[in-house]
C-alpha cells in the first residue's frame, strides 16, 4: 500500500521512554533514523535514569531529550504525547527497534483508512541470550473489542500508530504499573475501528530485565484492566466476554510459567508456585514432580506458598505442616460478621448443646426424685423421666406460667434448707450477678447426698436480645472448681472442660451443630474452653 508525495508529508512522532535501559537506546533510535518514511521526529523521555541515557541520546542530533522524576511507563508516554508535534505518534521501548518500513506500513494504512483510531501489525521475538528469533502475535479482521477483551493480540506496542487526536479523549493510566497499553487498546476499541495486520513492524527484545518477566506480576495487572472494564460491558454477549477474559489471561499466563518452570527460565519462587497453585492447579500437579525430583524437599518446605504447602500435606507429599503465624487459611472464617448471631439455633442447633446434653445424658443417673431446675423443666424430663417424683421449675419472676417457683437463686430464704434430690443448673450461674450466693443456695436446699448438675460458658458469643443485660459472667474449669470447694465443703465435686479451638470458632461464628462431625466435637483441648460442667454432691 504505497503512499503518495502529499501523504509522506505527515509527521510521525517516536516517543522513547527510557528508564536505565541507555545500552540499549542506540539501536533504538537509529531504526528510526533508518526508516523509508522521511517525516519523523523522535523524543526520548528520560523517566529519571541513573545511567547515561543523557549521553546516549544527545549522540544523534535531531532528537529531543526530555527528562522526568521516575514516575513509570504511563507518564513517560504521557509526556511524549505533551511534547509531540506528529499528527501520527509511536511508542517505541528502548530495548526494542522498528524495522526498516514499519512507519511506511502503518502509515499508509491511516492514510487509506481515515476512520481508523489506530493500525498495528505483526512482530519477532528475539531472544538475546538464545540468539534466536520467534515470529509473535496473529491477525484479527474484526470485533476487535471482543478479541481484545479475550487477550491482547496486539502484545507490542511498537506496532501501533495512532492518531494522535485519539490522546484529546485518552492517555495511559498512570495508576497502572504495567498493562497501561492494553487498558488504552481497550478503551479505544470499544468506541472507535481499527486495523491489525500482518505485516512485522517491529522487533521485541527478550532479555532477564523484560517487565514482562514477572508473569505473576503482569497477571494480575491483565485481570485488574478486564475488572475495570467490566462496567463497560452493555449486553450478555460481552459479560460473557469479560467472564472469559479472565478464563483466557489466566490460560494464557498459567501455560506460559509453566513452560518457564519446566525449561528453568524461571525459578520456582513463592509467588510462581501460589500462581500456578490458585489459578492451574492441574499444571502445579503436573509440575510437582519436576520440583521434588531435585530432592530439596526440605527446600520446598522453606520456600514453597502456605497454600502450596497446605495442599502437599493433604495430598500426603509431606507429612507434617503447621501454618505460620498469619497464613493460617480461614476460608469462610474470612469476614467481620457471624452466620448467625442465634447462637446456631437457626442452623441446626448451638453447638454448645452437644456438650451440655452429653453431660447430662451421663449423669442421667442422679436425676431423680425431687427436682429442681431453671426456667423448664425439659432436662428433667428428657433425662430423668420416670425416676423423678416431683419437678420444681425456677423463675426469676412471675411471667412464666410453668414456674412453680418464683424467686431469684441469689437470693431464696423461702425454699427451704434440704429440699431437692438434684438441681439441673444450666447455662444460668453467668446470669447471676451475685453467683456465689446463688451456689451457696443450692447447696443449702440440696438434700445430702442431693447432686448439683452445672453447665456454664467459656467461650461463647454474648446474647444481645434478652439476657444483654445480665450477662455478667464466663468462667473456666479452675474457677468452678474452686468456687464449687468453697461452698461444697464436705462434698465430692468433679469438673470438666470441653471443646476445642475448631468448635471455640464454629460456635463464635454462630455455625450449627449438624455442620460439625462427631470427631470434631468430641476432640477435647483444655486451651479452648466452651462449656464447664461440673458435678457437685452435698456431703
Amino acid at each position: 500500500m504505497p503512499l503518495t508525495a502529499t501523504e509522506e508529508k505527515k509527521l510521525i512522532t517516536v516517543v522513547i521512554p527510557c528508564y536505565n535501559h541507555a545500552q540499549y537506546l542506540s539501536k533504538a533510535i537509529e531504526s528510526v533514523l533508518n526508516q523509508t518514511y522521511p517525516h519523523t521526529e523522535i523524543i526520548v523521555i528520560d523517566d529519571g535514569s541513573t545511567d547515561n541515557t543523557r549521553a546516549i541520546a544527545a549522540k544523534y542530533a535531531g532528537v529531543r531529550y526530555v527528562y522526568q522524576q521516575n514516575q513509570g511507563l504511563s507518564a513517560a508516554r504521557n509526556k511524549g504525547v505533551e511534547h509531540s508535534k506528529g499528527e501520527y505518534i509511536l511508542f517505541l521501548d528502548a530495548d526494542d527497534w522498528l524495522y526498516p518500513r514499519g512507519l511506511e506500513v502503518n502509515a499508509a494504512y491511516l492514510q487509506q483508512m481515515k476512520e481508523l483510531a489506530f493500525v498495528s501489525g505483526l512482530y519477532d521475538y528475539v531472544y538475546i541470550q538464545e540468539n534466536r528469533i520467534a515470529a509473535g502475535g496473529h491477525t484479527v479482521k474484526s470485533d476487535h473489542y471482543k478479541r481484545m477483551l479475550q487477550g491482547n493480540y496486539i502484545c507490542m506496542i511498537a506496532t501501533v500508530l495512532f492518531r494522535k487526536k485519539i490522546f484529546d479523549e485518552f492517555v495511559f493510566d498512570t495508576t497502572l504499573t504495567s498493562c497501561e497499553d492494553y487498558d488504552l487498546y481497550l478503551k479505544i476499541t470499544l468506541k472507535y475501528p481499527v486495523h491489525h495486520h500482518s505485516d512485522k513492524i517491529a522487533a521485541y527484545r527478550i532479555h532477564k530485565q523484560n517487565m514482562s518477566a514477572n508473569i505473576p506480576w503482569m497477571l494480575q495487572n491483565a485481570l485488574t484492566v478486564v475488572k475495570r472494564h467490566q462496567q463497560t460491558i452493555a449486553d450478555g454477549t460481552e459479560r460473557f466476554d469479560y467472564a472469559a477474559s479472565h478464563r483466557a489471561w489466566k490460560n494464557y499466563y498459567c501455560k506460559k510459567l509453566y513452560k518457564k518452570l519446566q525449561s528453568k527460565q524461571a525459578r520456582p519462587t513463592t509467588d510462581n508456585q501460589l500462581m500456578l497453585l490458585k489459578y492451574s492447579p492441574k499444571l502445579y500437579l503436573k509440575y510437582l514432580p519436576a520440583l521434588l525430583s531435585r530432592g530439596l524437599k526440605s527446600l520446598l518446605k522453606q520456600h514453597a506458598p502456605i497454600p502450596a504447602l497446605r495442599w502437599l500435606h493433604k495430598a500426603n507429599y509431606i507429612k507434617r505442616f503447621t501454618p505460620p503465624v498469619g497464613n493460617v487459611n480461614p476460608g469462610d472464617f474470612l469476614r467481620q460478621s457471624p452466620f448467625s448471631t442465634r447462637f446456631g439455633y437457626d442452623r441446626g442447633g448451638p453447638v454448645d448443646r452437644y456438650y451440655i446434653e452429653h453431660f447430662l445424658a451421663k449423669e442421667a443417673g442422679c436425676i431423680k426424685g425431687r427436682i429442681l431446675e431453671i426456667g423448664d423443666d425439659t432436662y428433667t424430663r428428657q433425662y430423668g423421666g420416670s425416676n423423678v417424683t416431683q419437678s420444681d421449675i425456677l423463675h426469676i419472676d412471675n411471667t412464666n406460667p410453668a414456674a412453680t417457683i418464683i424467686g431469684d437463686l441469689s437470693q431464696a430464704p423461702d425454699i427451704p434448707d434440704n429440699t431437692f434430690d438434684c438441681i439441673i443448673l444450666t447455662q444460668t450461674l453467668h446470669l447471676i450477678y451475685d453467683f456465689k450466693a446463688a451456689l451457696a443456695t443450692c447447696y443449702r436446699i440440696l438434700k445430702p447426698s442431693g447432686a448439683l448438675l452445672l453447665t456454664t460458658p467459656g467461650i461463647t458469643p454474648i446474647d444481645q436480645g434478652i439476657w444483654k443485660d445480665t450477662w455478667y459472667w464466663s468462667f473456666t474449669d479452675k474457677s468452678v472448681l474452686r468456687l464449687l470447694e468453697d461452698t461444697f465443703t464436705g462434698g465430692t465435686i468433679k469438673v470438666n472442660a470441653l471443646g476445642n479451638v475448631y468448635t471455640a470458632a464454629a460456635f463464635l461464628y454462630g455455625m450449627g451443630l449438624q455442620e460439625l462431625t462427631i470427631a470434631q466435637l468430641d476432640h477435647q483441648d483444655p486451651h479452648y474452653q466452651v462449656i464447664i460442667t461440673a458435678k457437685a454432691v452435698k456431703g
